[in-house]
């Protein structure tokens, strides 16, 4: 079945090229390092050492792993780290964080010759992937070449589980070279062995989500955000990692907040570069006062919406919010992370399509620190009512972080798999 799959990626390979080509006409960076996706490197990692290896996918999952780098770098400095993304928002992330401290290049498309060349000029012991990035080459021929495998942090949802059961057979082959799956929820992990999974694989380990610090530099730097925003003289609500078709449904929520809270302000985030400019414009056109945070400066009382246009900084501006509004929930993408505005001790809004955080999302409505709405339509008189009742938030608020704080533990849990795997 893998042949069959590889056959059709070669014959598929111009039409991928095209994409990446097409996607640089609003993002530049796509176009560029495209050796990288052949296996091709500038150089190979040095001196004879294996690596580890963790691939991320883009700016969540790189932002995710980013405490277990750290780590990994602490207990293994004889091995070289190399950590690979598919998408330059992910590249920049990785290079801001760890600049030349890690080993840094696009992961391989999922091609035999490609994968053999990555793996070649590597030399990974070790492969961690975050979450649920499953590739049928990546996996067989980093199999075969020795190295161990570890799914972390995995998660898998009702949806994409029937995703995976279509290709039953190559799903089989595959979950079959991973020699540790590290699952979020037990839910998780029974569709996961459900696929085929060996049931010796499965490790309940918890979200390393649940992980996130906020360091005395970032709680300095948010209450200078806070500061700067007017927190304490009006409410700020911050819109997260919004996709196509929520931009329009924030706007008409806010309208709504606006005629009870007429200083609120609006801080809005897309979730994807090259939407920046559009979604200023939609904010524009809508007659709303913005600005944008790239430009540099500060807010006026006047203003109505920021546009949070520089990547990075969004666990920082949700720590400015009073309340949170997650994108990715008003449409059927699945949700984000719900655990940075929580950590914060900020209440939570969501859309009814929470199905990638599903756990998650689960434990902080039981708890009172979210509110999971039946209909997008509902935004707008939620906000109005979270906004004029500050004991509410206040409570929210301390139910999520105690959440947060009771389901910490993850990324030791996850570090003691990599240390069984390192000595064996």
């Amino acid at each position: 079945m893998r042949y069959l799959y590889s056959a059709l990626f070669y014959l598929l390979l111009p039409v991928v090229v095209l994409r990446m080509l097409w996607r640089s006409r609003r993002a530049p960076a796509y176009r560029k390092r495209l050796a990288e996706r052949f296996g091709v490197l500038d150089a190979g990692i040095p001196g004879e050492a294996e690596s580890i290896w963790v691939h991320a996918v883009s700016v969540g999952e790189t932002l995710a792993a980013a405490p277990l780098i750290e780590s990994l770098l602490e207990r293994y400095p004889g091995h070289p780290l190399v950590v690979t993304t598919t998408t330059p928002t992910g590249s920049e992330r990785v290079q801001a964080l760890f600049g030349n401290r890690v080993f840094h290049v696009y992961a391989p498309w999922d091609l035999p010759g490609a994968v053999r060349r990555f793996l070649r000029a590597t030399r990974p012991r070790l492969l961690l992937i975050m979450e649920t990035e499953l590739w049928p080459n990546m996996l067989h021929y980093t199999t075969g070449a020795g190295c161990r495998t570890l799914l972390a942090n995995a998660r898998l949802s009702e949806r994409s589980a029937k995703g995976y059961a279509r290709f039953g057979a190559l799903t089989r082959e595959l979950l079959q070279d991973l020699d540790t799956v590290a699952c979020q929820a037990e839910a998780d992990g029974q569709r996961f062995l459900s696929l085929g999974l060996p049931e010796q694989a499965l490790h309940i380990t918890g979200s390393i989500k649940f992980d996130l610090e906020l360091d005395a530099v970032m709680r300095e730097q948010a209450a200078q955000l806070r500061s700067e925003l007017g927190t304490g003289r009006r409410p700020v609500l911050v819109a997260a990692s919004t996709h196509p078709g929520e931009d329009e449904q924030v706007l008409q929520a806010f309208s709504r907040v606006r005629e009870t809270q007429d200083n609120c302000l609006l801080v809005l985030v897309p979730r994807h570069p090259e939407r920046f400019d559009d979604v200023f414009l939609l904010c524009q056109q809508a007659g709303w006062q913005v600005r944008r945070r790239s430009a540099g400066a500060l807010p006026a009382m006047a203003d109505d919406i920021l546009l949070g246009d520089t990547m990075g900084e969004l666990v920082l501006l949700l720590g400015a919010a009073t309340v949170a509004v997650i994108g990715g929930s008003l449409v059927e993408h699945g949700g984000h992370n719900v655990l940075e505005p929580a950590a914060w001790g900020v209440p939570v809004v969501t859309g009814p399509y929470m199905f990638n955080f599903a756990e998650v999302s689960e434990l902080l409505v039981a708890a009172g620190g979210m509110i999971r709405l039946d209909d997008p339509a509902q935004l707008g008189g939620c906000l109005q009512a979270l906004l004029g009742d500050p004991q509410r938030r206040l409570e929210m608020g301390a139910a999520g972080q105690q959440v947060v704080a009771d389901n910490r533990g993850a990324r030791k849990r996850l570090l003691e798999l990599v240390a069984g795997h390192m000595e064996s």
